[in-house]
């Protein structure tokens, strides 16, 4: 039902869009001069009636479920919630919800039947509820925008104040989501250092996250080092940068200043098809490629090499990363203005010396910024590490050695039945925290090195 609301809204604003359109036409035809294009009548009807709706649609559908779900647990027969946990209320309402999807398990208590039964009525009243709402909402704001209809009506400022707010609040809501990002994480590090000592988290060598989570469970005390879990990400991320940087900039500078058009033309995409290889194929290939060639090349010169390793993990991330940097670095060399190249040839220089002594160091910025995605590409990217370099938290820089990364240890400890009143799954926010403050630093360091650059070609 939600998806013939949202169809309906968008059918009956394009109508406002032509008939005020048309209105604007008519009133130009009769021989009144417009202070505004026909088509920003149009579109003024448009985003007047297309917007506030759309919004209110969007906040429906958020508030419909837990306002059904407490109606519903509000509703229940008395006794039946009596003495029962917040999980065990949750646990209710879910079978609830499953019986009212159609599945149900075994036999159920009536109460639970007839609570689902109610639950159906009340998300089909309410679907029915929100299409007329829509329906007559939008139907008035396209009367309301067809009346303003005149030659006099600035309907051009009228778009562009609608636009400009929606521009505001869309960065409004970006800085307000990083805000509850930081603030998420802040606060549920801040519960995992109640519990576990800043300098042993900073300063460890050991990471087994392995502790009891219920008193009749059998576990290792645990041990929340850090610093196995960020050596190895560093281990991969410089594996996988190794190679992709020199393999992405000498593509990009070769397809750029030096390949034939027809080469250029078949190469280029072809490299940029590397990025939408899904990662998890890219981990198939390093689990049953790359690994047992690696250990197999090991193995026939004498070296000890793991069914995982870090080589292996970090080899296939370059591979996955080529394309980024040489798509970055290519946009980058093509916007370096063609004075500059000219300049360099005129006096004397060659194509090399011209590329590397003056296009190279003006598209230092662009190229820096291609770096740094492929950097967060690498520290975030947990499938091929997950396929190829395993789980094993190990204090080792030796690539042949099987490691692990940090965004693998917050998956593997959110992952099942997790309780977030334990060291073991608020570790996963304090890994989350450090990423973020790395990630930061790193940022912080491209930006100095592009403005150095920028100021010195502009």
């Amino acid at each position: 039902m939600t998806s013939y609301t949202f169809l309906l809204l968008l059918a009956v604003s394009i109508a406002g869009y032509i008939w005020n359109r048309q209105a604007a036409q008519a009133v130009r035809n009769g021989g009144e001069r417009l202070h505004s294009l026909s088509g920003f009548h149009g579109f003024y009807s448009f985003l007047v009636a297309f917007v506030p709706v759309f919004l209110l649609l969007l906040v429906w559908i958020v508030l419909q479920g837990p306002v059904v779900d407490w109606m519903i647990m509000s509703g229940l027969p008395d006794g039946s919630l009596e003495g029962l946990s917040t999980g065990a209320r949750q646990l209710i309402l879910a079978e609830i919800t499953t019986i009212s999807n159609g599945t149900v398990f075994g036999t159920p208590d009536p109460w639970k039947v007839e609570a689902a039964e109610r639950m159906i009525r009340l998300n089909q009243s309410g679907s029915v509820l929100l299409l007329c709402v829509v329906a007559i909402l939008t139907i008035l704001l396209i009367v309301f925008a067809r009346f303003r209809v005149s030659a006099e009506f600035r309907a051009r400022h009228g778009v562009e104040r609608i636009v400009s707010g929606l521009m505001i609040a869309c960065a409004s809501l970006a800085i307000f989501v990083t805000v509850g990002i930081v603030l998420s994480l802040s606060f549920e590090t801040y519960r995992f250092f109640e519990m576990v000592s800043v300098t042993e988290f900073l300063f460890g060598t050991n990471w087994e996250p392995q502790i009891p989570l219920r008193e009749d469970q059998v576990a290792a005390e645990g041990a929340f080092g850090w610093l196995p879990v960020i050596l190895g990400t560093i281990v991969i991320m410089f594996i996988a940068l190794a190679l992709a940087i020199p393999v992405g900039l000498m593509s990009a500078i070769y397809l750029n200043e030096f390949a034939p058009n027809w080469f250029r033309a078949g190469a280029k995409p072809i490299l940029e098809i590397l990025a939408g290889v899904p990662t998890v194929v890219y981990g198939f290939f390093a689990i049953l490629v790359v690994a047992p060639a690696i250990r197999q090349f090991g193995q026939s010169i004498g070296l000890d090499v793991s069914p995982n390793t870090a080589l292996a993990a970090g080899g296939v991330m370059g591979i996955m990363l080529i394309p980024f940097i040489s798509s970055f670095a290519d946009d980058a060399l093509s916007a370096v203005p063609q004075s500059l190249r000219d300049g360099a040839l005129g006096l004397g220089a060659t194509r090399a010396e011209m590329m590397t002594t003056v296009l190279f160091p003006a598209a230092i910025p662009g190229i820096v910024g291609g770096v740094l995605l492929a950097v967060s590409r690498a520290i975030g990217e947990t499938m091929i590490v997950v396929m190829a370099a395993g789980l094993i938290a190990t204090m080792t820089i030796n690539p042949l050695d099987s490691v692990t990364t940090v965004t693998v240890q917050i998956v593997t400890l959110l992952i099942g039945d997790t309780s977030f009143d334990n060291p073991k799954t608020l570790s996963a926010f304090a890994l989350g925290m450090m990423l973020f403050i790395v990630t930061l630093i790193i940022n912080v360091f491209a930006i100095r090195i592009v403005r150095k650059y920028r100021e010195a070609y502009d």
